[in-house]
């Protein structure tokens, strides 16, 4: 099984870009989807995550407001829409899918935010 993100590049202060996160090799809606985020010399942090259990979808408090996560289970696809992108030194944004004691991790992708 495997996840692949996609979608980052270049962002603005104050600006949107769009994530995506596509999965394979796993039954999609038996597992959690989740975001996190990683910066330079920082930990990974939780973003957002979409609970396969009973649909709910959660986000940190930093982003609450400005980014929303939503799934497309035809496709095995999971989206980051970020807005509001705040000023930020480069972090890498990972999907991952989550099923008991079952992590998959992407690659990664980065969303350099310039002014």
């Amino acid at each position: 099984a495997q996840v692949v993100e996609s979608g980052g590049g270049l962002g603005q202060t104050g600006g949107s870009l769009r994530l995506s996160c596509t999965a394979s090799g796993l039954t999609f809606n038996q597992y959690t989807m989740a975001w996190c985020r990683q910066g330079p010399g920082k930990e990974r942090e939780f973003v957002a995550s979409h609970v396969h259990k009973d649909g709910s979808t959660y986000y940190a408090d930093s982003v609450k407001g400005r980014f929303t996560s939503s799934r497309d289970i035809a496709k095995n696809t999971v989206y980051l829409q970020t807005n509001n992108l705040r000023l930020a030194a480069t972090p890498v944004y990972y999907c991952t899918a989550i099923r008991d004691y079952d992590t998959f991790w992407g690659q990664g992708t980065q969303v350099p935010v310039s002014s």
